[in-house]
């Protein structure tokens, strides 16, 4: 099986990294923008459209608000196992770290997804920060944030 680990250090506050993970419906607006193009939920499940095409449907398997952590599992799709988890750990008061696992088989497809992974990390990144900017300038400043 193979097994992905991913780490992003992202400046916004854990509290707001996990409300945008937790909110799994707006994955394309709230988590990762431009990376996914589009979340629908569907029972017990969320259909996610990538930037690159491709949609998958992924089952989720637990949200625990204590743990800030969730944990899912893409059950259509070219992968025969699909686990995955993001973990939300905070980094002091104003930074945090997301911890993103993925196991999944056959082997060959780990380079696939390895690379949208790397590509979900850097949209996850830019979106929190600047979610997490333009809420501070709101509460900070009292003035609107940017579009």
């Amino acid at each position: 099986m193979a097994s992905i680990h991913k780490e992003i250090a992202v400046d916004a506050p854990a509290d707001h990294v996990w409300s945008a993970i937790r909110e799994l419906g707006s994955v394309h607006t709230r988590l990762a923008r431009g990376f996914v193009l589009d979340t629908r939920l569907e029972g017990d499940s969320r259909l996610v459209t990538f930037a690159n095409g491709i949609t998958v449907r992924e089952r989720i398997i637990d949200l625990d608000d204590a743990a800030r952590r969730l944990a899912y599992s893409v059950v259509e799709w070219h992968a025969t196992h699909h686990h995955a988890t993001f973990q939300v750990c905070a980094d002091g008061e104003r930074r945090s770290r997301i911890v993103w696992v993925a196991d999944l088989l056959p082997h060959d497809l780990a380079p696939t997804v390895d690379a949208m992974m790397e590509g979900g990390c850097t949209a996850i990144k830019q979106t929190l920060e600047q979610t997490a900017s333009d809420q501070t300038r709101v509460s900070v400043r009292g003035t609107a944030p940017r579009p």
